[in-house]
């Protein structure tokens, strides 16, 4: 028994300590930064000048940060919307028993498999360019006048529908397994019923994707949260107010960017514990308000 114990300690020792050194020190780290005036992030711990929270008001009295924290919600709630929506529509669709339902859910999801800098090169280079990208070729085709899709007023509805492209494919495969994975005997004494397509729908295959839907809203919100790519490619030389989220924030004020006249780690960490906590909050709302139901699989 001792044998067993003495083994089984020293299998499991490289995992914690790999968890504690890569996961748990950095995040001890980082909440502590954040009640520090620390200029580098490299910087020795004898440098690290403590001043409160004075990080968190200094970012939350920057009007780059709010308006990051603006376009972020406005990611999560009108890209959610939209990327969940369409990822529970297709899903419903490729379990109704469609033909070529393969060729479909492989079509759908390509996108996830394809380099998000290529995708996003593709989306800025050949379907929003103003004198040959393929919309401006289509409303010219319908009699209109070229529009400026990635000017200052379109930039961020182009990023956010290029963004949600990219991610449907993800989320219904998500749905798929889910929708799957609910007795097909439930839908037929729906039927005998009576129960039409949408009352099934509604009655049946929502309640028992609560957990799926909790999931796929907290993977979303993880996603919008550190939303840094995407605003990288649509705005490659400058971060622009248009595009500008809270990893771009943290990012300029930390490496320097534009404005950013000094280096600040310390209001980094507290960007980085500030988005932390936005995430630990929807999760939290989403257990109380999507609760698992007994018939849950």
């Amino acid at each position: 028994m001792k044998k067993n114990k003495s083994l089984i300690f020293w299998f499991m020792l490289p995992t914690v300590l790999s968890l504690l050194i890569m996961y748990v020190y950095p995040v001890i780290r980082t909440v502590a930064m954040s009640f520090f005036k620390v200029e580098s992030l490299t910087a020795s711990l004898s440098k690290w000048e403590f001043n409160g929270i004075d990080n968190y008001i200094k970012i939350f009295g920057s009007n780059s940060f709010r308006v990051s924290m603006q376009n972020m919600l406005l990611i999560w709630i009108v890209g959610g919307l939209l990327t969940l929506a369409l990822a529970m529509l297709f899903a419903v669709i490729l379990t109704s028993g469609i033909r070529g339902k393969k060729f479909f859910r492989a079509a759908i999801y390509m996108p996830n498999i394809i380099s998000a800098v290529a995708l996003a090169t593709m989306w800025v280079q050949y379907i929003f360019n103003f004198d040959y990208g393929l919309l401006n070729n289509v409303v010219e085709l319908l009699g209109g006048e070229k529009v400026k899709w990635l000017g200052t007023d379109m930039k961020f509805w182009a990023m956010t529908i290029s963004y949600v492209f990219g991610s449907v494919g993800y989320y219904m495969l998500i749905y798929i397994s889910g929708i799957e994975g609910i007795p097909a005997d439930l839908y037929e004494a729906a039927t005998l019923d009576g129960a039409s397509k949408a009352t099934q729908f509604s009655k049946v295959t929502l309640p028992l994707m609560k957990g799926i839907l909790k999931t796929s809203i907290t993977f979303w919100s993880i996603n919008a949260a550190t939303f840094f790519l995407w605003s990288k490619m649509f705005a490659p030389i400058e971060t622009e107010e248009s595009t500008i989220v809270p990893v771009i924030y943290l990012y300029d004020i930390v490496f320097g960017g534009k404005g950013i006249t000094q280096r600040d780690a310390g209001a980094g960490a507290a960007v980085g514990v500030v988005l932390t906590l936005v995430i630990i909050v929807i999760y939290g709302v989403m257990n109380l308000m999507l609760k698992d139901t007994d018939l849950e699989y």
